[in-house]
């Protein structure tokens, strides 16, 4: 069985391993956690022929770069639109490349978007923690956050040339400056004109931003009474208000249960586009239904399904390519 060992050479905060997430255990207090962008993270892996959920790792704003010190193995890189270095050579922000002994990889944040994710072909070889690698950044259970100077080793490394390229960018599924919202369960405990404040004025990210969520800047939201309500469940994407009338996105590693009353949740369709969203970054919040969410959500999963099938499919060998583009008719062995 072929293996692939690198070595971290740089690395930022809140670089970790993640896998689709640890479900089903949010009654014991434990975060699903998983990507923030779990889009663009199954589609690293389907890239490569992976299962989408299968372990990966996700890049911060503050960067990644690995050297390979051993074997081969083809890695794919998708998310934000960051800088991608192969040995020197500049990269699409989303492709495929195959790394050989010696070469250099580094992922940087680039014009936009706040979390890369890099796959590898093949297994990584990582702890997990109640059967998930996902890494919890508060805690550190799972698969951990890496550093400068760590080995990180590809069982069953594979060399996928066939796959090698840049990828397409999915369009439906970049951040946007509008996010759908649907009423929150403690709407009614705001005063009229903090509802209304939340819907018609923008909302600004703050650097106050890590897995667990991000704190807004923006029109205070006054509550009725305050925090008279018992904690309950909560899910990413809800948007909950503290005792100063400031408003937070809950996103991968928030907290199980909260007493803190929710204006309003953000539709799953357009959560991994929030999660891309940067410090500094202007949003506004647009009321949908209950029954027009299901639909976005319905729709949502259609377009990612179709997507990820399509970027699976192997592009063959550069003669199939051509072949493909009619660029020539065949090859001749004379």
């Amino acid at each position: 069985m072929s293996e692939a060992r690198l070595t971290v050479r740089s690395c930022g905060p809140l670089v970790s391993y993640q896998d689709a997430g640890r479900f089903g255990m949010a009654r014991y207090g434990v975060p699903a956690s998983g990507p923030m962008d779990r889009f663009s993270h199954a589609v690293a892996n389907a890239a490569l022929g992976r299962a989408p959920g299968a372990t990966a790792i996700e890049v911060s704003t503050g960067g990644l770069e690995l050297v390979c010190e051993r074997g081969a193995v083809t890695c794919c890189i998708t998310g934000g639109e960051f800088q991608v270095m192969h040995s020197g050579a500049k990269l699409e922000s989303w492709c495929v490349r195959t790394l050989h002994e010696g070469d250099v990889v580094a992922v940087r944040a680039g014009a936009r978007g706040s979390w890369a994710y890099l796959a590898f072909a093949g297994e990584l070889a990582c702890t997990t923690w109640a059967g998930s690698a996902a890494t919890h950044s508060a805690s550190g259970l799972g698969a951990g956050m890496l550093a400068a100077g760590q080995s990180i080793v590809v069982r069953d490394a594979q060399v996928a040339d066939e796959r090698d390229g840049p990828l397409p960018v999915p369009t439906f599924d970049r951040p946007s400056g509008v996010v759908r919202v649907v009423a929150g369960s403690q709407e009614d405990s705001f005063e009229p004109e903090s509802k209304a404040a939340f819907l018609e004025q923008p909302f600004t990210f703050t650097p106050a931003f890590d897995r667990m969520g991000v704190r807004l800047a923006g029109p205070k939201l006054l509550l009725r009474d305050a925090l008279s309500i018992p904690s309950e469940p909560i899910v990413r994407g809800a948007v909950q208000v503290a005792g100063d009338g400031v408003a937070s996105i809950l996103l991968a590693d928030h907290q199980t249960t909260g007493g803190y009353p929710k204006i309003a949740t953000i539709v799953s369709a357009d959560l991994d586009g929030v999660a891309q969203l940067r410090p500094g970054d202007r949003v506004r919040f647009e009321p949908v239904s209950p029954v027009e969410a299901i639909a976005l959500a319905r729709a949502h999963a259609k377009a990612r399904s179709r997507f990820l099938g399509e970027v699976a499919v192997p592009r063959g060998s550069l003669q199939d390519r051509l072949m493909r583009e009619n660029l020539i008719s065949g090859v001749s062995m004379e």
